[in-house]
């Protein structure tokens, strides 16, 4: 195991402690040059580099934290060292890569206050959600630690035929080489562990490169990694504007991406990777469907979260809600009464449920979308008011499919109210959509759900909860628009590998 001196850390026993003192001395003078600057990781060790950006807590605009970016030479060097690091990390038994990861959980379980502080301040994520990522992220990795000890092969009889007998096939999986996994703001930390854990469980070096609004994640993760023991040359974080990340996503050094983001941004990547292995988890306009024979309390409780968490920034966000007629008015009164329970604010109060959006340009942006919506006929219920990057939760009814807050993704705390009169009809009207990611029914018939597992053209179908659920060891991700691939440590170390298969004919030896 490599010791934080091997890597180029020094640990920090009140880390935490030392970067709030210095923010507070910062906004006092009001200098932010006096802000801690994080070095990029390459190859294990840190690294500074003279671009440097300013990392803002999205509530007040202030600086929080100043990252050194990765340069064109950097990103070069981190693929050769990504190459080297491979080759030491495919090497590794089971034993021992399961032991980096468990060591590793250990880590963000001890660092844990740490990891809150600067979700809630890089991310304007609110205490209590950035609290339940980091027992993800630790829950991520400790999967990803027992799935690396079950990475199984086959053993296929071969002799159909009388001219193959005695001949025998064995299927084994092998790593595919360094992966690059491209992080995005709205989970920094346990999507950072759905790329980095799995590559470590499956033989692979890893680049992570964040979001250029969240890198203090990452960063810490790569550290927690290298203390974990993870060989140095495996290790790499690399801030970078999107753009200059093209650079890796082209280079066929790279075996596998790992990207989660927007479509756009997806499939343009997808476009330029060459023969390299792909997955893609992007956006989606998520529906609801309530029936009639719907546990409404249950319904509305959790539509109400599914909607407006993290102010509406998950892709599996609730976005459109299908009521069955006869139980429209009762369905919206208690959604209703749930979403006004919810307190937006300073993401820094423990009792804070919605806090602001990752930046005011995307806020604006979603706004627009209601105001549009608005203009073109549809009612607001609630909210519909956005300042200052609060965007209020908002409900709307009387939306048509061609809105864009039914059509795209608002990625904002914004939801939408259609009626449907048969359960037929609303499969139709779920289904009309580019995206496909999950989808959540709210039912207690048997033959509802299986025709709705039939006929519903997403990655999974949640009965009697909302599209946004999901535990990390379950296969995650959509079709159509919404991506290809699955994630899960499980099913993402199934991408990170390749079978191989060896045949031995017995009657071929001495004798």
């Amino acid at each position: 195991m490599l010791s934080d001196a091997d890597n180029g850390f020094t640990r920090t026993p009140n880390l935490l402690q030392t970067r709030k003192k210095i923010l507070r001395t910062a906004r006092k003078l009001k200098d932010w040059s006096i802000m801690e600057t994080l070095p990029v990781i390459i190859g294990g060790k840190k690294r500074y580099t003279e671009e440097v950006a300013d990392v803002t807590f999205p509530y007040t605009g202030e600086v929080y934290a100043r990252v050194c970016q990765a340069g064109t030479s950097d990103l070069e060097d981190a693929i050769r060292e990504a190459v080297t690091g491979f080759e030491t990390m495919r090497r590794l038994s089971s034993s021992e890569r399961s032991g980096i990861l468990e060591r590793l959980a250990d880590e963000i379980h001890r660092r844990a206050d740490e990891l809150i502080q600067t979700m809630i301040m890089e991310g304007g994520k609110t205490k209590k959600f950035a609290t339940a990522e980091v027992v993800r992220a630790e829950t991520t990795v400790r999967i990803s630690a027992e799935e690396s000890r079950r990475i199984y092969g086959e053993i296929l009889p071969l002799d159909w035929s009388s001219d193959t007998k005695h001949r025998t096939g064995y299927l084994m999986r092998f790593p595919v080489g360094p992966v690059l996994g491209i992080v995005p703001f709205n989970f920094p930390l346990n999507l950072a562990c759905h790329k980095l854990a799995p590559a470590i469980a499956a033989g692979n070096s890893i680049i992570l490169k964040p979001a250029s609004a969240t890198p203090v994640s990452s960063l810490l993760l790569g550290e927690m990694a290298l203390a974990a023991g993870a060989p140095a040359a495996a290790i790499n974080v690399v801030p970078c504007p999107g753009e200059r990340a093209e650079i890796m996503v082209r280079d066929p050094r790279i075996a596998f991406l790992s990207f989660t983001g927007s479509c756009a941004v997806g499939w343009h990547l997808k476009e330029i990777a060459g023969r390299k292995r792909v997955g893609l988890e992007l956006g989606g306009n998520a529906a609801v469907i309530v029936h009639e024979d719907a546990n409404l309390d249950l319904a509305a409780s959790r539509i109400a979260t599914g909607g407006f968490v993290n102010a509406g920034q998950v892709c599996i966000s609730v976005q459109r809600v299908l009521i069955h007629r006869p139980v429209y008015e009762e369905a919206v009164a208690k959604i209703l009464a749930s979403s006004r329970a919810l307190k937006t604010g300073d993401p820094r109060d423990p009792v804070t449920d919605i806090g602001p959006m990752i930046d005011r340009v995307k806020a604006t942006d979603a706004h627009q979308k209601v105001l549009e919506a608005v203009s073109q006929g549809a009612v607001i219920l609630l909210g519909g008011t956005c300042e200052d990057g609060l965007f209020a939760p908002t409900i709307l009814e009387k939306t048509t499919p061609t809105m864009r807050v039914n059509r795209e993704e608002v990625f904002a705390p914004v939801i939408s109210f259609t009626t449907y009169d048969d359960f037929d009809e609303a499969l139709k009207i779920a289904n009309a959509s580019d995206y496909g990611l999950q989808v959540g029914i709210f039912t207690q018939n048997i033959n509802r759900v299986m025709r709705a597992f039939e006929e519903m053209n997403v990655g999974g179908v949640i009965i009697n909860d909302i599209p946004s659920f999901r535990v990390d060891q379950m296969p995650y991700g959509g079709v159509r628009g919404s991506g290809t691939g699955r994630e899960g440590p499980r099913y993402a170390i199934e991408e990170m590998t390749e079978q191989r298969l060896l045949v031995i004919n017995r009657d071929g030896g001495i004798g």
